[in-house]
């Protein structure tokens, strides 16, 4: 009898049921997590940037760059999150956070260095298994 109270006893210990989105990040705003949200929203305000300093010169308004940042955000949280939430449909969490990797692994070694693209294998070719099928006589069906 203690031998089964003390297997009772552990099996209440366990825990059976894990949810399956427990260490996952939370969407934040159209289909973006906040770090993404916060790549997204940083790039698009570095396109507004490189945008808004020539018209601000141009209109002699300094009042441009901040109008061209906020609008560069703006737009690029809208379609930058449609984007890439039609690009991460059906795949898996870590999926746009190793296709980054791998295109700084395939383009920008030097970079690739400081994300862990080099753990990555870039490697493009036909793969074989170094077996060959068995010869047969010509005409024999056994």
């Amino acid at each position: 009898m203690p031998m089964a109270a003390a297997s009772e006893a552990s099996r209440e210990e366990l825990v059976t049921f894990l949810p399956h989105r427990l260490n996952r990040q939370p969407v934040v705003v159209r289909g973006l997590t906040a770090d993404e949200l916060w790549v997204c929203g940083g790039l698009s305000a570095v396109c507004g940037l490189v945008a808004g300093v020539p018209l601000a010169w141009l209109a002699h308004s300094i009042a441009m760059l901040p109008t061209l940042i906020v609008a560069g955000i703006a737009l690029g949280v809208f379609a930058g999150g449609g984007f890439l939430r039609r690009q991460k449909r059906g795949r898996p969490d870590t999926w746009l956070y190793r296709q980054m990797q791998w295109q700084l692994a395939l383009r920008a070694p030097s970079l690739a260095v400081h994300v862990g693209g080099r753990r990555l294998i870039t490697r493009s070719g036909v793969w074989t298994t170094r077996r060959t099928a068995p010869h047969t006589a010509r005409g024999s069906m056994s």
